[in-house]
């Protein structure tokens, strides 16, 4: 069956990756090659800067030339594949630089189809007017806060020669009381036992009879 309808190709498909680092393998040989001919010619020219012109020299000058012949076609092969290399590179970062976009693409989608069921959940009218009420409180709070901070009937600017004269005025009452009498041991009598006896007392006491009862 599988020499009539051939057999199902199952070798994985080639990428950009696996033939950049092929290609870079094949110059990695090739600067090799370049390296050992590099080597071959500086003996040749070594050993024809000792020799006379002659025969031998002409042979060995033969060689050389071919050497460095092949040399230049190596370098020439390197250069190609090198410039073989860049290319894909390029077109590997392409590649990526796509991908990116499009997974960006894709996340930025979702992302918006996300937001658009989240934001179409939510009433901006009940929003303003969850505001509104926020600001209203606030408003009230600051009212209530003026009320229990007022001041009940404290002059807040106070005359100093006003208190002045009204202490000087207080002075000057006291010592004219003061002056009015004094009581025994020079203590003031107050105003309320002046002339007045208390209606349980017959008679006012004498001040000799105190006196001899205390002797």
């Amino acid at each position: 069956m599988n020499r009539l309808f051939g057999a199902k190709n199952t070798a994985p498909k080639p990428t950009l990756t696996g033939a950049i680092s092929n290609v870079d393998t094949h110059i990695e040989s090739l600067d090799v090659k370049v390296a050992k001919l590099t080597a071959e010619l500086t003996t040749y020219q070594t050993r024809m800067a000792k020799m006379r012109d002659g025969p031998g020299k002409s042979a060995l000058k033969q060689k050389a030339l071919k050497t460095l012949q092949r040399r230049k076609m190596h370098e020439a092969q390197r250069e190609q594949l090198q410039q073989q290399s860049w290319n894909m590179e390029q077109a590997d970062m392409m590649t990526s630089s796509l991908q990116n976009v499009m997974t960006t693409v894709d996340a930025m989608k979702s992302t918006n189809k996300t937001l658009k069921k989240q934001y179409g959940k939510i009433d901006i009218d009940k929003i303003e007017r969850l505001q509104d009420e926020m600001q209203d409180l606030m408003e009230a709070g600051n009212e209530i806060q003026e009320t229990l901070g007022r001041s009940y009937d404290v002059p807040e600017d106070v005359d100093e020669a006003e208190l002045d004269a009204e202490l000087e005025a207080l002075g000057e009452e006291v010592e004219f009381e003061s002056g009015l009498g004094v009581g025994v041991g020079g203590e003031e009598v107050p105003g309320f036992m002046k002339d007045e006896v208390p209606t349980f007392v017959d008679e006012p006491p004498e001040v000799g009879k105190v006196k001899e009862a205390a002797g």
